[in-house]
């Protein structure tokens, strides 16, 4: 939140807020917050205790909110829909700078839609047997967990159900947790550094030329660049196995 802010009414009656700089920032109630996200009173005070957005800024007994409160409330709208829980999207927020731009949020939250054509469908542990054709256990759960096939939230699963029959057939021939969680984290660390490089190639170069992140104009496009950019990166780890495979490491 930008310090030295001043606020004033228009005549038109909206609040403004006065940036050091001279810039004004439009301002919401509590109640106009709500109507713009979407959100119930109680669930911005219980996230703002959290520590999920700023507090509102205070003149007198009224409480204001800024476009980063906007954002920030949005970010964490598409995070709950993604299946992260309260602790995830507390670490996940904690991550971003306290100066981060409205519109540096918005990127963000425009790259986490899913890039993948299907999205994942929720389902109880019932309904998850059910659709696998076969009883699973804790350990079997855990597995296709650390496989990217499902993800936990609260007492359901996320469950991507086009990846299912092939991580169902991995659990019948025996295939082990381990070699999946090594697996995973190798993705994690080697896509932590993808997803930056590619966040800087997309803020300093693309979202510039439509207007910054936050116009439908560079979302829909970021959405239809999403599925070429799985395919080239799908292309790239063939190519990538190909040479590993002719020039395999000298082992002891």
């Amino acid at each position: 939140m930008v310090k030295g802010e001043g606020v004033r009414r228009t005549r038109s009656g909206a609040v403004t807020s006065a940036t050091p700089d001279g810039a004004a920032t439009d301002l919401l109630t509590l109640d106009e917050l709500t109507q713009r996200v979407g959100m119930s009173v109680r669930t911005i005070r219980f996230y703002t205790t959290r520590g999920l957005v700023p507090p509102p800024i205070r003149r007198g007994r009224s409480g204001y909110y800024t476009p980063d409160h906007v954002a920030r409330l949005g970010l964490v709208q598409e995070l709950q829909s993604h299946g992260f829980t309260l602790a995830a999207i507390e670490k996940y927020v904690a991550g971003i700078p306290a100066e981060a731009s409205p519109e540096d949020i918005a990127l963000a939250r425009t790259m986490l839609a899913p890039w993948q054509s299907d999205l994942p469908v929720e389902m109880a542990h019932s309904e998850l047997e059910t659709k696998a054709g076969r009883p699973l256990s804790p350990e079997d759960v855990a597995t296709l967990q650390a496989l990217g096939v499902l993800r936990l939230r609260r007492d359901r699963y996320l469950v991507a159900s086009n990846q299912l029959a092939i991580g169902i057939r991995l659990l019948e021939l025996g295939f082990p947790r381990e070699v999946a969680v090594a697996a995973a984290k190798v993705y994690q660390e080697h896509g932590e550094q993808m997803a930056k490089e590619l966040y800087d190639v997309i803020h300093e170069r693309l979202a510039p030329l439509y207007d910054g992140a936050r116009s439908e104009h560079f979302r829909e496009v970021l959405e239809r660049l999403k599925p070429l950019s799985v395919g080239g990166l799908v292309t790239a780890y063939e190519a990538a196995v190909a040479r590993v495979a002719r020039n395999p490491r000298n082992r002891p």
